[in-house]
């Protein structure tokens, strides 16, 4: 990595842990080994959506997995944040571990350590391109929220596939997904329009990597070509006033919304 674009990390990591800690998701005690079910709070609706993607996540991905192989899985949990998705997978017994590039105690991986205190999982601080696992090591890779923070889908996505056994999964939780790529790309000019506004002094480097920002089926398909990969997406039934937003956005004549739901990918 070149020296400046180092700096321009290291700037990002800390002003995003310095955002993060202003919106309120630095989580201590039993709001953070509560998650994701948080019940209180300006941020409850939020995870309230991220809730309903890890439930069906279970269902229909992880558990039917475990019980085809009958055996603990290995899990690769990317942009892990501060590691609530390997805890909950841990205390089902599976073998975590936790890859974010950020590693604050606001909700980087230092806050992971209340998590590793009472069920432990592995922690590394690296980027989607350079995973420091062996090849074929994951039965199962889950980009948590965070896909949309690549700055090269294809070569992300090619890291993820080498580092997941054949016929394991990749899963794609809570990244924002668009019908349209015009939709997408004015999400993402309205976010540098109003920058200043939602950032402030942070604007800047915030802003500095070019992080894809979103996906649509049709750049999925085109990043994942050269690895032969088959995506599904699984439509999660979230909260009312989720499901209404395009009815919302239609009569207030906006852009159509992005979803989250469950995209999965075997791995050939």
């Amino acid at each position: 990595m070149s020296a400046p674009l180092a700096d321009t990390l290291d700037r990002f990591r800390a002003d995003y842990a310095a955002h993060r800690a202003a919106e309120g998701r630095g989580f201590e005690g039993a709001e953070l080994l509560d998650l994701p079910w948080l019940r209180t709070g300006p941020l409850a609706r939020q995870w309230g959506v991220r809730a309903r993607s890890f439930e069906v996540f279970l269902a229909q991905v992880a558990d039917p997995m475990a019980h085809a192989a009958g055996r603990p899985l290995r899990v690769l949990d990317l942009g892990a944040g501060n590691g609530w998705l390997s805890y909950r997978l841990a205390l089902r017994g599976h073998h975590c571990t936790a890859v974010d590039i950020r590693d604050d105690h606001v909700d980087g991986l230092g806050a992971a350590e209340a998590f590793r205190a009472r069920m432990p999982f592995d922690c590394f601080v690296a980027s989607f391109d350079a995973l420091p696992v062996a090849d074929r090591f994951a039965d199962l890779t889950v980009f948590n929220a965070a896909l949309h923070y690549a700055t090269d889908l294809a070569a992300t996505l090619a890291e993820a596939a080498r580092a997941t056994r054949r016929s394991g999964t990749l899963v794609i939780l809570d990244s924002p997904f668009y019908a349209k790529d015009a939709d997408g790309a004015e999400m993402v000019a309205e976010k540098h329009a109003h920058a200043a506004e939602r950032f402030g002094d942070r604007a800047q480097s915030l802003l500095a990597l070019p992080h894809i920002e979103y996906l649509t089926a049709g750049r999925l398909r085109e990043a994942s070509s050269p690895l032969g990969l088959a995506w599904r997406r699984r439509r999660v039934r979230y909260p009312l006033w989720y499901e209404l937003r395009p009815l919302t956005a239609r009569l207030r004549r906006a852009r159509t919304p992005s979803r989250f739901d469950i995209w999965t990918a075997q791995i050939p």
